[in-house]
């Protein structure tokens, strides 16, 4: 579905789609972020993906985090051959850092489009840091992705155990985004080792 790229004034065009979110500093953006949002575009049928390139991670330093532009840049071209994944300076233009922020700005000005986080299961297991993180889980739905090496042990962390009764099985996967009560799905995906860490890594090495 070709859609025209989201801002804050193309709300009418998204009017009763769902969508997934998938938030970072895609620094840089790499397959492993395209894998996951292929993978839910399929398995929860969704009409699109949006990248959400975030100005500054909150939780990560400023110290040999590549520009804005450079990052953006990036994720562009490595989606350039998918035309339902959208990469997007929302965060910016909404001067949000924090993912509470950013949905609750979100879910205001596309008032009438189903949002799906999108995440790798070591956020999972962090998300407690994040500011007011439940509130996350109660604007919309969550899915999680399993990401090596945080497959194993992933439902012991505290969000798995704090919203226990809200998890849903795979299988209703499809489900997502349609409905008012809110739910949250761990997916036994395949791993994909790709990281933003070990291609810095490379990189330093070749040069």
């Amino acid at each position: 579905m070709l859609k025209p790229p989201p801002s804050l004034l193309s709300g009418a065009a998204y009017r009763s789609l769902r969508i997934g979110l998938l938030g970072g500093s895609f620094n840089p953006a790499h397959e492993g972020h395209v894998h996951i949002s292929l993978l839910a575009l399929k398995n929860m049928q969704l009409d699109a993906v949006w990248w959400l390139v975030s100005p500054q991670n909150p939780l990560k330093a400023a110290h040999g985090m590549t520009s804005f532009a450079e990052r953006f840049a990036r994720a562009q071209d490595i989606t350039r051959d998918h035309p339902d994944i959208h990469v997007s300076d929302l965060e910016t233009r909404l001067n949000t850092r924090f993912t509470a922020d950013t949905l609750t700005q979100l879910t205001r000005r596309f008032p009438h489009t189903r949002f799906v986080w999108m995440m790798g299961a070591d956020n999972l297991i962090q998300i407690p840091r994040w500011q007011r993180w439940q509130r996350i889980f109660k604007l919309c739905d969550v899915a999680v992705y399993r990401r090596p090496p945080y497959a194993v042990g992933v439902l012991r962390g505290m969000a798995a155990q704090r919203f226990y009764m809200n998890r849903i099985p795979p299988c209703k996967a499809k489900h997502l985004g349609k409905t008012n009560q809110k739910k949250w799905i761990l997916f036994n995906n395949r791993l994909n080792s790709e990281s933003a860490t070990q291609i810095r890594a490379r990189t330093v090495k070749e040069y």
